[in-house]
């Protein structure tokens, strides 16, 4: 199989489906920014030495190929894949890591900066891009598209997450949360 076709050369790109669309629309930019998400988790385990994490975050970047799968699909013009629905047991799965991981760190009881070690810093970059994807989902629903709630909260709680994994790794790594300090 070829990695390049040609076929997008002027700007279009086909959905799930087969339908022609433009790389600008909303849809892409979309599943877009969920792969660049995928991306950035990547780099995370690469710099992340725990095996738990590791296997969580993992098991987040095939989600993530169910979110893209799901947004790449036009669902007033086909059917979703059943293997790109996304269900409320994978939002649960995310909940149920926020609050394992929250058990083993300090209350928060001011607003920290981004950083720290290197992997914390990586998971608050997730974190944001994380936070456009959800933005970029909820643009498409504003134009018109039908999008699952399942989806957007899946998105929401995975900020969430990376957020909390980022205070995790510090701990992990001896180092303490950056504390915003108003001048």
């Amino acid at each position: 199989m070829k990695v390049y076709t040609k076929t997008g050369d002027k700007g279009q790109t086909s959905l799930v489906g087969g339908q022609r669309v433009s790389k600008c629309c909303e849809r892409l930019e979309s599943y877009g920014t969920v792969d660049e998400l995928n991306s950035h988790v990547g780099l995370l385990i690469a710099l992340d030495a725990d095996d738990t994490d590791k296997q969580f975050l993992t098991d987040i970047q095939g989600k993530l190929f169910v979110v893209g799968g799901y947004l790449a699909t036009d669902n007033s013009q086909r059917e979703v894949r059943s293997g790109n629905i996304v269900t409320p047991e994978m939002v649960s799965a995310v909940e149920s890591e926020i609050d394992r991981l929250q058990a083993m760190l300090p209350p928060l009881r001011l607003f920290i900066l981004p950083g720290g070690t290197v992997a914390s810093s990586q998971a608050h970059v997730c974190r944001t891009v994380c936070r456009r994807a959800e933005r970029c989902i909820l643009r498409l629903v504003e134009c018109g598209a039908e999008v699952d709630e399942q989806v957007l909260s899946y998105v929401n709680r995975l900020s969430d997450y990376f957020f909390v994994l980022a205070r995790k790794l510090n701990v992990d790594a001896g180092v303490e949360d950056i504390v915003w300090r108003r001048n």
